[in-house]
């Protein structure tokens, strides 16, 4: 099991370092600089835009740029946030945490509310409510993220207007309330992109939890277990849902690129301070070691949720550890 852990890792570092090359490489090939968005301003003479090209090594050949960053990430350095004016380790660590709550709450969610619907499809398989549960998971699957989020912000904000528009908490109130308060008030501001990511990503848990229970309901132990005189409730519950949560685990290392792309689309529009609203700002701000720090932040998470399945697997069936 160690063995089989340490060649996962060893991938993993190989993935995580090739996506960092990459990345970098990208944005820092496409035309213009950190400092182009001061062109247009007269206050700002070229000489000045020249010396912090100068001062930043956006003058130097991208070979000896990629080294310089090279060192940086040896030493446990981002680098310099440019739109933010501090490190760029400080800017996520501030926002990572908030988009592992979206992304952990949306995920036990999705699961949990997956896999309810995908039993309550198969105990009630070729009915009314099977088709309808099917034709609304069909729905939310091919739903662009960032349609469902604007249509829940202004469904839930402006024609009901029952949650916050945005943000993590109240910019105003939040400090003055008490312990409870604030709570609940980071509660109310999380509701609305949490339901819609565990939405979305609760759509495809249900459709592969159903296909995988019906693929179990066949099998021998089942027809044994209703010779005993087990109900269809007990059976699905007891035998074949047990069995059938093994495919499951491939959705976890799958889920974790979903919803942190999901995350993205979501935290922008519901101005949700995460590390996805972090990038895109960054994207519009040319800010490249900060994109370049947030693209390697989320390799490293998918790795770790590719690697946490590669695990339940290799612990679920002992025969992916003699490979």
């Amino acid at each position: 099991m160690l063995r089989y852990a340490a060649e996962r890792l060893a991938q993993a570092a190989v993935i995580v370092a090739f996506v960092a090359a990459i990345s970098f490489a990208l944005i820092h090939l496409a035309p213009g600089d950190p400092f182009s968005a001061a062109i247009d301003n007269p206050n700002v003479s070229e000489a000045i835009r020249e010396r912090l090209r100068v001062q930043y090594g956006f003058d130097r050949p991208l070979p000896e740029q990629f080294g310089r960053y090279v060192s940086q990430l040896a030493r446990g350095e981002l680098g310099w946030s440019f739109s933010h004016d501090r490190p760029v380790r400080d800017v996520l660590a501030h926002t990572l945490p908030n988009t592992l709550l979206l992304m952990s709450i949306a995920l036990v969610g999705s699961f949990a509310l997956g896999i309810l619907i995908a039993v309550v499809q198969v105990s009630r398989r070729g009915s009314a409510t099977d088709h309808v549960l099917s034709g609304a998971s069909l729905l939310f699957l091919s739903m662009p993220d960032f349609w469902l989020a604007i249509l829940a912000l202004l469904t839930f904000t402006y024609w009901l207007p029952i949650f916050p528009v945005g943000g993590a908490v109240d910019p105003v109130m939040h400090e003055y309330l008490g312990l409870g308060g604030r709570i609940l008030d980071r509660i109310r501001h999380l509701i609305l992109p949490a339901l819609t990511l565990t939405l979305l990503a609760s759509a495809s848990v249900a459709r592969y939890q159903r296909a995988a229970l019906i693929d179990v309901l066949p099998a021998d132990f089942i027809r044994t277990a209703r010779l005993k005189g087990l109900t269809e409730r007990e059976i699905l519950r007891r035998h074949a849902l047990r069995n059938a949560l093994l495919p499951i685990i491939s959705l976890i290392g799958l889920s974790f690129p979903a919803l942190l792309t999901g995350a993205v689309f979501i935290e922008r529009v519901f101005a949700w301070p995460g590390m996805g609203y972090a990038l895109v700002n960054a994207i519009a701000s040319r800010d490249y070691p900060l994109v370049v720090g947030a693209v390697i932040i989320g390799s490293i998470m998918v790795m770790v949720g590719s690697f946490i399945a590669d695990m339940l697997y290799a612990w679920a069936d002992p025969r992916l550890r003699a490979h």
